[in-house]
C-alpha cells in the first residue's frame, strides 16, 4: 500500500535501515572520495568535491581519522551514509573507514554505502569489513539490461542489505519500471527514488534534457515527483521508497542540525527551532577593556568567552546589555557546521 509522509514523501512498504538513521537526522555523510568514472549527468556533487580525491564528513573536509571520529561525536551519529563520488573506486580508504567507526562506535553503528560499481569481490570485502547495507546506482543505460550486471550474484552471496536507488526521471517510467521488477525478482530488499534535483554543478542538465524547475522554493525538477509516483502505484507490492526534494531539506537536513547543535551547543549560545545557533559577538581591537565592562555589568565568566578578534557572549544576555557597552554587538544565526555558515547578522547598537 502506498504510503505518504512528511514533505512528500512516499512509501510502498518499509524505508530501509540506513534511511531510518537519516531521517531521525542521526546518520554522518561521508564522502570517502569525489572522483566518479560513470559521468552521470544529473549528478549534484557539488564542485568543491566532484571529480576530486578529497574526503568530507558531513560539511568539514578532513584528511584524518581523528576529525572523522569527531565529527562523528559532535552530532552523536548513530549511523554513516558511505558515498561520492564511487567509494568502490578507493576500496581501501572505504574498508578502512568502515572498520574505523565499527571499531570505535561498535557493531551497532549502522553504515550503508552507495556505488555504481557491481563487483562481487568488492562486495564481500566490505561485508567483512563490517558494511550493513550497499545501494546501487545503475546509470541509466543499465537499468533495462541489469542481466549483464552481477547483481543477482551480488544478492545471493551477501548477508548484507542490498538496494537500488536512482533518481526518478520524468519520461523514464517505462525503464524504471523494467528495473524496479528486475531488482524485485532477484531478492533486492528495497528501491529507493530520488526526486531529481539541480544543483550549481549539474545545472547545464537543465536545457540539453528540456527540464524546468518545479517551483520558486524548491531545486527539484518538474515531473520528477509525478513519475515515481506513477511507478509506485504500478508496482505497489514491491518495496519502493520516494525521497522527496523538500524531505530532504525540511525533515532530514533539519533533524540533523538540530541534533547537531543540541551536541555542541555551550552554556552561551542558544538553538532555534530550524537548528541553527544563535551567538553574541562584541567587537572590539582592545579584548581586555570588553572583557572589563561584562564584569562591571555583573555578565559570569561562564556566559561569555574571549576568541581571536571579538568576544562571544551569551545573546540573551547581550540584548539586554548591548546599549550599555561602548563596542559594537551584533547577534549571529549561524549553521552548527564546521564550516559555521551565518544566515543571518541583526545588529544591536
Amino acid at each position: 500500500m502506498l504510503r505518504k509522509m512528511e514533505c512528500g514523501s512516499a512509501c510502498n512498504g518499509h524505508v530501509a535501515k540506513g534511511c531510518e538513521h537519516c531521517i531521525n537526522g542521526s546518520k554522518m555523510v561521508l564522502l570517502v572520495t569525489g572522483q566518479c568514472k560513470w559521468n552521470c549527468y544529473y549528478c549534484p556533487v557539488s564542485l568543491e568535491k566532484k571529480g576530486l580525491d578529497v574526503i568530507y564528513a558531513n560539511e568539514a573536509k578532513v584528511s584524518t581519522d581523528e576529525e572523522v571520529i569527531a565529527e562523528a561525536e559532535s552530532m552523536d551519529a548513530t549511523g554513516t551514509g558511505m558515498t561520492g563520488g564511487d567509494p568502490l573506486l578507493a576500496i581501501d580508504r572505504t574498508l578502512h573507514f568502515i572498520r574505523l567507526l565499527k571499531e570505535r562506535f561498535g557493531k551497532d553503528h549502522h553504515i550503508h554505502l552507495y556505488t555504481a560499481t557491481f563487483d562481487q569481490e568488492k562486495v564481500r570485502l566490505l561485508e567483512e569489513a563490517g558494511l550493513d547495507e550497499i545501494r546501487f546506482h545503475p546509470m541509466i543505460s543499465m537499468w533495462t539490461h541489469m542481466n549483464d550486471t552481477c547483481l543477482r550474484d551480488i544478492v545471493s552471496s551477501t548477508t548484507m542489505d542490498v538496494g537500488i536507488e536512482v533518481p526518478a526521471i520524468s519520461g523514464k517510467e517505462k525503464e524504471l519500471s523494467e528495473l524496479v521488477r528486475y531488482a524485485d525478482s532477484v531478492g533486492v530488499k528495497f528501491i529507493n527514488f530520488n526526486e531529481l534535483e539541480f544543483s550549481e554543478s549539474n545545472w547545464n542538465m537543465m536545457s540539453q534534457n528540456g527540464f524546468e524547475v518545479k517551483d520558486d522554493i524548491s531545486s527539484a525538477v518538474k515531473g520528477s515527483h509525478e513519475t515515481a509516483l506513477s511507478v509506485m502505484k504500478a508496482n505497489r507490492k514491491i518495496n519502493i521508497h520516494l525521497c522527496s526534494s523538500a524531505f530532504k531539506d525540511g525533515v532530514q537536513l533539519r533533524k540533523r542540525l538540530i541534533r547537531r547543535a543540541e551536541h555542541i551547543c555551550t552554556d552561551y549560545q542558544a538553538v532555534t527551532d530550524d537548528g541553527t545557533l544563535v551567538r553574541g559577538f562584541v567587537y572590539s581591537g582592545d579584548l581586555d577593556a570588553i572583557v572589563s565592562e561584562l564584569r562591571e555589568l555583573d555578565v559570569p565568566d561562564e556566559l561569555f568567552i574571549v576568541l581571536d578578534n571579538k568576544v562571544e557572549v551569551a545573546p540573551w544576555v547581550l540584548e539586554d546589555i548591548a546599549d550599555e557597552l561602548g563596542f559594537k554587538c551584533y547577534i549571529s544565526e549561524q549553521y552548527p557546521t564546521a564550516d559555521g555558515l551565518e544566515v543571518e547578522r541583526t545588529p544591536l547598537n
